[in-house]
């Protein structure tokens, strides 16, 4: 599988499908509760997943991903401001031209479709995050998920530190699914 042929606008519509539901089921008696992302706690965690989804629509429209925040600003409504996000994302990222338009991502320059391709790598590692946080079903789809796994495991490099902004890979459990895995190979874990 190559970046730079497969349109991965449906693979980024299941993981956000797939984190909408789990930004859904947050109680507001968790909003305050710790996550495997040792910075965020659940409430924050949401707001951060909402930043990347405006973070590749300002990516689409030109504009630097530094010059958008690392986390969204709180909302009284987090699943409504969640859908607002991912709506304005498509309004952008439905455009053709865009998956093989050259555009400015966090680790340098890429076509659109690489781009997009980074973004459903980091729904569904938050996504796995929060549903481990919350109690929920921990593994997106799992087509999904293996063939992210396999993409990161070509990109990612094993060694980290420096610019690469992933933890230590951590040994999946024997019975971790492909979403798990792709977390761990992010350096999340239980």
């Amino acid at each position: 599988m190559t970046l730079t042929r497969i349109d991965p606008r449906s693979a980024y519509r299941s993981a956000l499908d797939w984190a909408d539901g789990l930004v859904a089921g947050v109680r507001p008696e968790q909003l305050d509760g710790p996550t495997p992302c040792a910075e965020f706690d659940v409430r924050t965690l949401v707001r951060h997943l909402i930043a990347t989804v405006n973070k590749i629509r300002a990516i689409g429209e030109g504009v630097s991903p530094f010059a958008m925040p690392h986390i969204a600003p709180d909302a009284p409504d987090l699943p409504a401001a969640f859908a607002t996000a991912v709506t304005g994302m498509w309004t952008v990222w439905s455009d053709d031209a865009l998956l093989d338009a050259e555009v400015a991502v966090p680790w340098g320059r890429a076509p659109g479709r690489a781009a997009l391709w980074g973004y459903v790598n980091e729904t569904l590692v938050h996504g796995w995050d929060l549903a481990v946080a919350t109690g929920q079903h921990a593994e997106a789809d799992p087509e999904l998920a293996t063939t992210v796994l396999d993409l990161a495991r070509r990109l990612i490099p094993t060694e980290r530190g420096g610019e690469v902004p992933f933890g230590a890979v951590v040994e999946p459990a024997a019975e971790a699914g492909p979403t798990e895995q792709l977390a761990n190979w992010s350096g999340h874990r239980r």
